[in-house]
């Protein structure tokens, strides 16, 4: 009964609790894709003319820095998107939540804070220490 194991028992979640985490993933990748695209349309309407007057340069400062920070967060949201990606793909293999270090099972809680988890909370305290 594999409902009734224990998850430190189990080797992988079941097909229905995979399920149920690729529609969170599926959701979290529909928003992720919405907010790239508001990125995106932030870094190409901040584009602006060289013939500003000069009196104005700490106001195109502020301007650059704000196309610079988005350019950033575009970056990172692109990252995050590969990743949710990655993990459907997990999904369809049946390797989705188990720990790349540990081989475990990572807890439903994690990964449903973060979807696109690979490694353990004991897996990625290790790393952080390393570094």
């Amino acid at each position: 009964m594999e409902g009734t194991v224990n998850t430190s028992e189990k080797t992988r979640y079941s097909d229905e609790e995979l399920a149920e985490f690729k529609a969170l993933i599926q959701e979290r990748l529909a928003q992720a894709r919405k907010d790239l695209e508001l990125l995106q349309e932030n870094v190409a309407n901040s584009e602006s003319d060289d013939t500003a007057p000069t009196f104005k340069i700490l106001e195109e400062g502020a301007a650059v820095l704000s196309k610079e920070e988005n350019s950033a967060l575009a970056v990172r949201q692109i990252k995050y998107i590969k990743n949710l990606e990655n993990a459907l793909i997990r999904i369809e293999n049946k390797t989705y939540g188990i720990c790349r270090v540990t081989g475990k099972l990572i807890p439903k809680e994690r990964l449903r804070a973060v979807p696109h988890a690979t490694l353990s909370v004991e897996a990625k305290m290790n790393q952080n220490k390393r570094k």
